[in-house]
């Protein structure tokens, strides 16, 4: 049986899933996801990465460690296959 948890607080908040992309087509859609929610002043995301063997994790982490709009990013406590990303206000 698989449970479904919600969560109320992530729900809420802006999306980008990544599931499907490839470790070098993900930063494409993920800075532009980005760009995007800064114009509208969205200064707290999620992305979503998924479990699998880590790669869309590794790749998206390592470029939220470097992107210049990031103020701090961690997984998500309910979801550790989504990652919740804050943006310089």
């Amino acid at each position: 049986m698989i449970r479904i948890i919600n969560d109320p607080f992530t729900s809420r908040l802006p999306h980008l899933d990544l599931h499907g992309e490839t470790a070098a087509t993900c930063i494409a859609p993920l800075n532009s996801f980005i760009r995007d929610n800064l114009k509208l002043h969205n200064y707290k995301i999620v992305v979503i990465h998924g479990k699998g063997q880590g790669i869309l994790k590794k790749v998206t982490h390592d470029y939220l460690k470097h992107c210049k709009y990031v103020s701090k990013y961690y997984l998500d406590g309910m979801n550790d296959g989504q990652t919740i990303v804050e943006l310089h206000l």
